[in-house]
């Protein structure tokens, strides 16, 4: 480290971690405004979407059943249905990038069994939602669907 760098307490020493943006650097304050609040909140969004690829499945996904859902005219309630479905998938990714986050600060680079259980079980959560929002979407968007179909032939 130069003599001209400032050495504060969030300044990394170890190469292989990233340094923290000085933007984030007092992101543990409480924000200001209602603003700022959403400003840090798509940060997260726009963090996960960028780096893991998991999020971006999920977004497609999610978009392609509603989309979907609007072209076959499904009732509002069963649009809402899926959209909450996948709202929650999407909302446990989220907080299955922050637990993970957490839990490689908590260990850095070695090994334990209860960082292995914690990012394991949080990965669990987002599999189960996902089997769910499949099931939901494949309940709600079949049966129009076939029906599209065999009206085609």
């Amino acid at each position: 480290m130069s003599m001209s760098q400032k050495l504060t307490p969030l300044t990394k020493l170890n190469p292989i971690e990233p340094v923290v943006s000085e933007e984030r650097q007092l992101s543990w304050k409480v924000a200001s405004n209602l603003f700022v609040s959403f400003k840090y909140a798509w940060a997260g969004v726009s963090y996960a979407f960028r780096t893991q690829r998991n999020f971006r499945i999920h977004v497609c996904v999610g978009t392609l059943a509603i989309g979907l859902s609007l072209l076959l005219h499904l009732q509002g309630v069963e649009i809402a249905v899926i959209a909450i479905t996948s709202g929650l998938v999407l909302a446990l990714e989220l907080v299955n990038t922050a637990i993970e986050s957490l839990v490689d600060l908590t260990v850095k680079q070695t090994y334990h069994e209860l960082a292995k259980i914690a990012k394991d079980c949080a990965a669990a959560a987002v599999l189960i939602s996902a089997l769910v929002a499949v099931l939901v979407a494949a309940t709600l968007l079949l049966p129009p669907l076939v029906k599209l179909v065999l009206a085609q032939l």
